[in-house]
């Protein structure tokens, strides 16, 4: 039995006391902290930058994601790296040259991640799927916490689940929006790995009982 990895998305953390917020869902079990980075224009909000996460750099001892809900990410992505990313995710829908950035995202020892909106089919992912380290299947439409999981995914992550092992490759399989004990099964069944997760953690009356929820969502064989 391989629990199901978490992540923690700092979207619902308190940004007065991140850094604190960040280290109580590490203590609750989360296997990686996500930040989801948003400028206004590719997503209607604005979050954070690089500074942000460099401000955690050598006082968090999991993998930091990147989530980069941005135009222009090719610009930013060393800053990103430079900052202490782990991995850097990017949308297919928001790159023009997803091998160009998957490239760039290595070249600096960065693992490379590629993100799909609910209405943007699993296909795009295949032909660079063996050089990614890390799937995400979006289950809201990007731009705010909260929102309500859109189950038409669950199909996407299947099919692409299947094809994965049919080719022999092993890349994260992770989903984000909406992802709560209720929702997790329908996503794990289909073949996701990793759950991110914002209001779930932070929000939650019990932070490690619903983590450790989370967790233990199904078994992979």
């Amino acid at each position: 039995m391989n629990p199901i990895k978490v992540s923690a998305s700092i979207l619902s953390a308190n940004f007065g006391d991140l850094l604190g917020d960040c280290k109580k869902a590490i203590e609750a079990g989360c296997d990686m902290l996500h930040m989801d980075v948003m400028d206004g224009h590719f997503v209607p909000n604005i979050t954070f930058g690089a500074p942000v996460i460099a401000g955690l750099k050598g006082k968090v001892n999991v993998p930091i994601d990147s989530h980069l809900m941005i135009d222009n990410a090719d610009k930013y992505i060393p800053d990103f790296i430079k900052a202490g990313s782990s991995y850097i995710l990017f949308h297919a829908e928001a790159v023009e040259n997803p091998t160009a950035t998957i490239h760039l995202i290595r070249q600096d020892g960065c693992k490379p991640g590629m993100v799909v909106n609910p209405n943007t089919s699993e296909e795009v992912l295949k032909p660079f799927a063996k050089d990614l380290a890390y799937v995400l299947f979006m289950s809201v439409y990007p731009g705010f916490a909260g929102q309500s999981f859109i189950p038409d995914v669950v199909p996407k992550i299947a099919r692409f689940s299947k094809w994965c092992k049919d080719q022999g490759i092993s890349p994260e399989i992770a989903v984000d929006g909406g992802i709560s004990p209720k929702t997790a099964p329908q996503v794990v069944e289909a073949g996701a790995t990793l759950l991110v997760a914002a209001t779930a953690i932070f929000k939650a009356p019990n932070m490690k009982e619903a983590v450790q929820s989370l967790k233990n969502t199904g078994t992979k064989n």
